[in-house]
């Protein structure tokens, strides 16, 4: 009896495996080309494949800009380069402003979110976040003298090391963080305040802060503001609004501490623009071409392997010679635009002047997409470049920092990327 059962079982799994491969194969040969799929599986587990932002070359030149790899049984159609990936976000906006299931965001988010697949709920809370940062003050001097307190108090925090090793990650989540706070709270945590590291604690001051949102119940022709949808929207603004940023601003202080000469460059031009009676504000930015380049060339270095969430195609539409059915899943790499040959003069390598034009001044660049592009674009983008423009400046204006580790085995791309994979190597800040 023993026997038959596991005849039935392993007969049941044939079976299946033979329907999921039947399935796989009736759908490949509607998709662009792409590396084979295992059944059940596709190609995770596929070393040679996964992840993306090391495999994408190599995928480009066996099946071109445009292929489709498997997530277990599901495809998802790849976008690479400069000129696919801005013909689809930027020309093909709308065909590919949908977002794809995403089960563990799902369940976070409960489909109420900037995240979410709804694409009403999307414009909706859009909507609300764009118009909630306004009347915090975002795109006024309200909202950047915010960025500017806070950048104060992290340099306080610095000095108070007085030159000892740190770790950096911590202490600039901490304060990107504490910007946010200022938004949804009304006030900062101190960094060492358990309230404001305890993730217990912080998400009951998040359903504190939904009582003040419930009149808008009522007012909205559709229901997403009730206490639990904004505690999620407000957990979704930390996400958003706190690790990409802190990560660039790490990534900043170790390529200056790395490259000594681009360090005493910034703060060359700090000193000439700014002086030392005031702090950087976001007017100088204009007056710091150099300054805003480095912060740029990092963000273009800082390799992440696709769009934060997959996008998905709202109708069949056939994109450069490929029939992509409605509800497909889609993205884009891109670290492919970001270190694009055809885009960059040198893509592999750490180089301000990506952003400068032969006078020196900045040169914006349109294969520049660190906060995506098109409709699903982050809406986050002028608070981030706030921040990022404001923290690094005032830091390097007050400090030198210094790696307490040697790394003259590591490049600058590959020191940020060992940032990115493993834990930051500590810094020493120095007050001038």
């Amino acid at each position: 009896m023993e026997l038959t059962w596991t005849g039935v079982l392993l007969l049941l799994c044939v079976l299946f495996t033979l329907f999921s491969s039947f399935q796989m194969y009736k759908k490949k040969g509607q998709l662009p080309p792409g590396p084979a799929p295992w059944p059940i599986l596709g190609n995770l587990f596929q070393q040679d494949v996964l992840p993306l932002y090391k495999s994408y070359k190599k995928l480009i030149g066996r099946y071109g800009p445009i292929f489709t790899i498997w997530v277990g049984s599901k495809p998802l159609v790849v976008l690479c380069g400069h000129k696919i990936i801005k013909d689809a976000l930027i020309n093909h906006a709308e065909e590919f402003s949908g977002r794809n299931v995403v089960p563990t965001i799902e369940r976070i988010f409960h489909n109420h979110g900037l995240a979410t697949a709804d694409e009403k709920i999307w414009k909706e809370m859009r909507h609300f976040m764009l118009s909630t940062l306004r009347n915090f003050g975002m795109g006024k001097k309200q909202m950047s003298e915010r960025v500017q307190e806070e950048a104060l108090c992290l340099v306080e925090e610095l000095g108070s090391m007085q030159g000892q090793p740190f770790e950096p990650k911590r202490i600039c989540t901490s304060a990107v963080s504490n910007v946010i706070c200022a938004v949804v709270f009304g006030n900062r945590f101190d960094y060492k305040d358990q309230t404001f590291v305890e993730n217990q604690k912080t998400v009951e001051s998040l359903l504190k802060l939904c009582s003040n949102f419930t009149g808008m119940e009522q007012n909205s022709s559709m229901i997403i503001y009730t206490p639990e949808k904004l505690v999620r929207f407000v957990l979704e603004m930390f996400f958003a609004g706190t690790v990409s940023t802190s990560n660039v601003l790490v990534s900043s202080l170790l390529v200056v501490a790395k490259l000594p000469h681009i360090q005493a460059k910034v703060q060359q031009e700090i000193a000439e623009v700014v002086g030392t009676s005031h702090i950087p504000s976001m007017e100088d930015r204009l007056r710091m071409p150099f300054t805003n380049a480095v912060i740029h060339e990092v963000q273009r270095c800082w390799i992440d392997s696709l769009e934060t969430f997959p996008r998905a195609t709202t109708c069949d539409i056939t994109f450069h010679g490929y029939s992509i059915p409605k509800y497909m899943a889609v993205v884009a790499v891109l670290p492919s635009v970001h270190f694009d040959p055809l885009q960059w003069e040198t893509p592999e390598k750490f180089n301000p002047n990506h952003f400068l034009d032969e006078k020196g001044q900045f040169r914006k660049r349109d294969a520049f997409m660190a906060f995506s592009a098109g409709k699903r674009s982050c809406p986050g983008e002028a608070l981030a470049r706030m921040e990022l423009f404001l923290f690094f400046s005032v830091l390097l204006q007050k400090f030198t920092f210094y790696l307490d580790v040697d790394t003259k085995d590591m490049d600058v791309i590959s020191l940020i990327m060992d940032f990115k994979n493993n834990k930051s190597p500590p810094l020493r800040a120095i007050k001038r």
